[in-house]
């Protein structure tokens, strides 16, 4: 992506005090209005899982962690969470929450491989949400029901601010628009992944694209999925495969879409099976999360990741990350940033 330095950009907030203020501010209340629109019960989360268990989420499969030695434990390693997209699951049959209801966490996680950018930060920090389903609502009716949901959580937060800070006027389109990722190259062949997404989300506002990880009719995916958690190959009923997808919106300070969530309806033993064959890892099978997952002691779930740096991001017009979290950034990163007027924390 590369940095981008918006022309005349300047913070709506005025000063560091409102900025903090407004970040609180959001976060509470969206964790508040998703909690109410989903179901959710928030509960505390791990920051380190061990190694070799297959709990860590592989995002595409080659990002590595952070791994340390635990010196009490016979120096097993550890590793530092790139997401909780299979520990949620593990949390839910724990649990024994039923359909219907699920969970929420403040999660922590560092990505030391991600490139860092005005979106991309070696910290991450999400809302990670996970809720329990039934084998029937594995369907893409109920995504885009969910979907809606979390997508009027946005808005609510959205319009709430506005009244705590007027300046920060509401943009936001009344509705979501959804499309598969297929459709998405048909309309635009000639585009890579990202110049689509630009072009669908700037004409709409607001989009879900749908069906990411598995291949599309030009052989390549969308974008990048692990195999152990979203469902990217099960024939989704409209013709096309993949439960899952994209939350985008457009984002006016940096002129492109701007993802703020990842998401979809998650495995069962027959598409985890499959989608470890096609990535060629059939040899998790044998790790804790899979075997129990095929062993059917994992119940059926729908669940994602919502940013909360990037939807604080969005929502206060910020023009790079690092204006709302505290992080590590190159020296040449932050001068040609604070020379542009956009003051990284």
């Amino acid at each position: 992506m590369g940095l981008i330095k918006p022309k005349g950009y300047r913070n709506l907030l005025g000063s560091v005090e409102n900025t903090e203020k407004a970040i609180k501010h959001v976060k509470d209340m969206f964790q508040n209005n998703l909690s109410a629109q989903l179901a959710l019960l928030r509960v505390t989360a791990p920051m380190v899982v061990m190694q070799g268990t297959g709990i860590n989420d592989d995002l595409n499969s080659v990002e590595r962690p952070v791994t340390f030695p635990i010196k009490y434990m016979g120096d097993a390693k550890a590793e530092v969470v790139h997401s909780l997209a299979k520990w949620k699951r593990l949390k839910l049959a724990e649990m024994g929450v039923a359909p219907g209801r699920g969970i929420y966490t403040d999660m922590n996680a560092l990505r030391p491989d991600e490139e860092l950018d005005n979106i991309h930060s070696i910290y991450v920090d999400q809302w990670d949400w996970e809720k329990v389903i039934t084998r029937e609502q594995r369907n893409i009716e109920f995504l885009k029901k969910i979907v809606r949901r979390i997508y009027e959580a946005i808005k609510v937060t959205e319009n709430k601010l506005y009244v705590e800070f007027p300046q920060i006027e509401p943009q936001l389109p009344e509705d979501i628009f959804f499309i598969h990722s297929q459709e998405l190259l048909d309309m635009y062949p000639d585009m890579s992944p990202k110049e689509r997404e630009n072009a669908i989300v700037k004409k709409y506002g607001a989009v879900f694209v749908m069906g990411i990880g598995g291949k599309l009719s030009n052989g390549e995916a969308h974008d990048g999925r692990a195999a152990d958690y979203d469902d990217w190959s099960t024939d989704n009923g409209d013709g096309f495969k993949g439960l899952n997808g994209d939350i985008l919106l457009w984002n006016p300070v940096l002129e492109s879409a701007f993802e703020v969530s990842s998401m979809g309806i998650r495995v069962d033993e027959k598409a985890l099976e499959r989608q470890l064959a096609l990535r060629g890892q059939e040899y998790k099978a044998k790790l804790y999360f899979h075997e129990k997952l095929l062993k059917g002691e994992l119940p059926y779930t729908i669940g994602g990741g919502i940013g909360q740096s990037r939807l604080c991001m969005f929502l206060l017009r910020k023009a790079h990350i690092g204006e709302i979290q505290s992080s590590i950034w190159p020296d040449s990163m932050r001068q040609e940033c604070a020379e542009a007027g956009i003051m990284l924390v």
